[in-house]
């Protein structure tokens, strides 16, 4: 580096600070860690209902810049698209006139933005990182998403792409890191590292606290989902689960969030006719996350079947940090089901199994299980593995070994 300057990385991802959508809160989280030691800029796109925020800002040492693209509401695939194609090309646009960068980091929100990285990387012979938190467009079709042969072929090709021209990959489970593999990725290029959570925000609170008086879930057995109510999540399992418990007056079935399917699951559990006992929250702030995760005696984390690797909930870290148990409805191979079953921090059963579903809930609430135990065991899991301290140390150890090549 020239003189004394600090080494500048140029970061792109299409959603960033405030979002808050679990890739814009992570990079946010680790943009503002490595701003503490190298210039760092941002590109990334206009966020739905924040059409009027600053196009560019400083925020916790971080350059903030917001290129023109659609903010259409992401549930449709075309809007979806439509705002991952206007914000590649004008992102393209600014970061080809920008100062050269001596590092490019991109996370895969677009999926295929890791292809402009590439490409300003060549241009300015910087090297880049790309941060996987899906695997794409295997995501799409195993969920019925995506099914037109011709553009699976050329997304497939993309994302392979970038995956052998990358400097660094980061995949965030081992199951993920076998998927890119098999993609293109070459192994020695390949670092795992999981999302994380911050334990010292998120700590362990009493059962019955303000949030669950507050939504009328004291003196009740509380299963609780929280975060994105979308495709890959297999929401419906639970709310059928409830069909199978409507004789427990006191179970109450918290869904907390939203997503793409939200109306849906609503309209189901009307449908099914459980709506005394599946309630409908909103989003939870992440500073509520304390007393809202606590206010649950288990938590349920759903995968769809078929999409271990290609996507790892990172909304598991949250709940071990609160130190609740929770049951993983998921493909035995995931990482999440891994996790949870090495640690002992709750129950796996297979993804799509409304009955069995409830049936585990059915015994977690007659004491066939130590949840209390179950729960200090993820917390200490996630104090030791997951904690946000430990990420950005293996982060910082990947970003000095691409700036010192």
């Amino acid at each position: 580096m020239e003189g004394n300057r600090r080494p500048r990385l140029l970061v792109l991802n299409q959603y960033y600070w405030p979002g808050v959508e679990a890739t814009a809160q992570l990079l946010t989280e680790l943009c503002e860690e490595l701003a503490e030691e190298y210039e760092v800029e941002v590109v990334t796109g206009v966020l739905h209902g924040h059409e009027d925020d600053p196009r560019e800002l400083e925020r916790n040492n971080v350059r903030i810049v917001r290129v023109s693209s659609t903010s259409y509401e992401r549930s449709e695939l075309v809007h979806r698209a439509a705002n991952y194609f206007s914000y590649l090309g004008s992102a393209l646009s600014y970061v080809l006139k920008a100062p050269a960068p001596d590092l490019v980091i991109c996370m895969t929100d677009p999926p295929i933005v890791g292809d402009l990285g590439v490409i300003v990387g060549r241009r300015f012979d910087a090297p880049v990182l790309v941060i996987s938190q899906d695997v794409f467009p295997e995501i799409a079709t195993e969920l019925g998403r995506l099914g037109n042969p011709a553009v699976v072929a050329v997304l497939r090709g993309l994302v392979g792409a970038y995956l052998r021209r990358a400097d660094r990959i980061v995949a965030i489970g081992e199951t993920m890191r076998e998927r890119l593999e098999a993609k293109g990725a070459s192994p020695e290029r390949v670092r795992v590292i999981p999302n994380w959570v911050d334990t010292t925000a998120i700590t362990p609170q009493p059962r019955e606290n303000q949030w669950a008086e507050r939504h009328g879930l004291v003196s009740k057995f509380v299963v609780m989902h929280s975060g994105n109510v979308g495709h890959a999540q297999d929401l419906d399992s639970l709310v059928r689960a409830a069909t199978f418990l409507r004789d427990l007056d006191d179970l109450r079935i918290v869904i907390a969030g939203f997503g793409a399917r939200h109306a849906e699951m609503v309209a189901l559990a009307r449908r099914l006719e459980v709506g005394d006992l599946v309630r409908f929250f909103d989003y939870q702030p992440r500073d509520r996350l304390p007393l809202s995760l606590s206010s649950a005696d288990l938590h349920v984390v759903g995968l769809a079947k078929g999409l271990a690797g290609y996507v790892v909930p990172s909304r598991l870290y949250g709940i071990l940090s609160a130190a609740r148990p929770v049951v993983v409805a998921a493909d035995e191979e995931s990482e999440t089901a891994r996790i949870v079953a090495e640690v002992g921090c709750g129950l796996v059963i297979p993804p799509g199994r409304p009955e069995l579903l409830a049936r585990t809930i059915r015994a977690a609430r007659e004491g066939a299980y130590d949840l209390a135990e179950m729960g200090e065991r993820g917390r200490l899991y996630v104090e030791r593995e997951a904690d946000r301290s430990v990420a950005m140390a293996r982060y910082r150890a990947v970003v000095a070994d691409l700036l010192a090549a």
